[in-house]
């Protein structure tokens, strides 16, 4: 069966665009425990809404998008819920969930739900990861796709050289934007100019492009295993009976950016405003104090007034129960149904639903997982990394930890107990000082 691509509008009709937002699956969370343990990370709440959500809203901001997909390999049931109270809170546009029947990577998905993206025939349509923060600038996006009658736009941002390697990286004619060439993680810098996670495709080009590179994985040999040097060239498998379902696990950024690069329209829209990815359980406290910080200055209702006691920017949800001498911020979210007592101070921290921090205790740089318990005079702190860092680990006498303390769900910490750069498992309880520690 032919690929039906729909061509692209010239003049006339308005292009039409869509949104597919990719999630993962479960097995890819593994970096996000102990919290993921407990609640998808797309769906973990950061600076007062799931992560997901601040992707639909950036989506909302695009006039005439009235389909959004979110693809992973989750259990449908996982996103019933939020997918039905997004759809109220949206109206503008339809949210559906599309589940892969197994992980095919961020383009092997596109694929599988071609007909479904394609339906309507659409011109366009963006890609968004949804563990990326950002301003998500995506009509600047459309802007530039147009004026440079693009095939695809890549939002990039700049990051120190040491840190350029970690991530895929651009190199783009910096007068007409286009880009050149990209390497995914490449082992010497080339550019610190990198891929965000956010693309805007023409159907024509993108559905094609993932089509012959699935080719030209089925068609080259497949090293399965390396058993020895004897059974080695038993060990490369032609195009076996299960190659048809195995060549769809394709990536955009390791199998399709780069052959862009090579031979179509492609540009990139270089962002100035904050990004972060949030891959760890401990990069969700940056990422809330950044769009705290964008909450702030936007003027949303939802971030607390600024007083003695509060020091913006604060979300606090409205069933929380904060003691008027307590004190709180910058950049902390108070989650529903949590209590705070009098004297405590709370910095640079997430404290999630039914929580509940006692008198004249300290949390600072940590994440305090629901339904845990801080004692009286406790102290729970994890350590300051700077903002330009991407990294959430420090050096502590020559061992890697965690900058950020995390307190798994139903964790308990006696009165007077100190925590620094700790990760506790969920249910338990600490009854003495730990420090650098993975708690299990």
């Amino acid at each position: 069966m032919s690929l039906q691509i729909p061509s692209r509008s010239k003049g006339g009709a308005s292009p039409s665009t869509k949104a597919v937002i990719l999630v993962g699956g479960p097995a890819r969370g593994t970096r996000f425990r102990p919290l993921s343990l407990d609640v998808p990370k797309p769906l973990f709440d950061v600076a007062g809404h799931p992560i997901i959500e601040h992707c639909l809203n950036a989506v909302a901001k695009v006039p005439d998008i009235k389909e959004v997909f979110i693809i992973g390999y989750y259990e449908e049931s996982v996103f019933r819920d939020f997918i039905r109270d997004a759809t109220r809170n949206f109206p503008a546009f339809s949210i559906k969930y599309l589940r892969e029947y197994q992980a095919l990577g961020t383009a092997g998905g596109l694929y599988h739900f071609r007909d479904a993206i394609l339906k309507g025939r659409p011109d366009r349509f963006f890609v968004i990861n949804a563990d990326v923060c950002c301003s998500f600038p995506l009509t600047e996006m459309l802007k530039l796709f147009d004026e440079k009658d693009a095939e695809a736009v890549i939002l990039g941002t700049r990051v120190s050289d040491d840190a350029a390697t970690n991530f895929g990286c651009i190199v783009s004619d910096t007068h007409n934007k286009r880009v050149l060439h990209y390497v995914e993680k490449p082992e010497s810098h080339i550019s610190n100019l990198i891929n965000c996670g956010v693309y805007l495709f023409s159907t024509e080009c993108i559905f094609p492009a993932v089509k012959s590179a699935i080719k030209r994985r089925s068609e080259r040999p497949r090293l399965v295993s390396y058993p020895s040097t004897d059974a080695l060239d038993s060990s490369f498998i032609e195009n076996d009976t299960d190659e048809g379902e195995k060549s769809e696990v394709i990536r955009l950024e390791q199998d399709i950016l780069s052959d862009l690069a090579d031979s179509r329209q492609f540009f990139v829209l270089e962002t100035k405003d904050f990004w972060r990815q949030i891959k760890t359980a401990g990069s969700a406290v940056p990422a809330n104090a950044l769009y705290l910080q964008k909450a702030f200055q936007s003027g949303s209702e939802e971030i607390a007034k600024p007083s003695a006691t509060i020091l913006p920017p604060v979300f606090i949800h409205p069933t929380a129960r904060v003691d008027p001498t307590a004190k709180l911020g910058p950049n902390v979210s108070i989650g529903p149904n949590v209590t705070i007592g009098p004297g405590v101070r709370v910095k640079e921290s997430i404290v999630l639903e039914d929580a509940e921090i006692k008198h004249d205790a300290c949390v600072m740089y940590s994440i305090v997982g629901w339904s845990s318990k801080i004692g009286a005079w406790a102290r729970v702190e994890g350590t300051p990394t700077p903002v330009t860092s991407h990294n959430t680990t420090i050096i502590k006498n020559g061992v890697k930890v965690q900058s950020i303390t995390i307190l798994g769900k139903d964790t308990g910490v006696r009165d007077e107990i100190r925590v620094q750069n700790c990760v506790c498992l969920p249910n338990k309880e600490l009854k003495r000082d730990v420090t650098n520690e993975v708690i299990m």
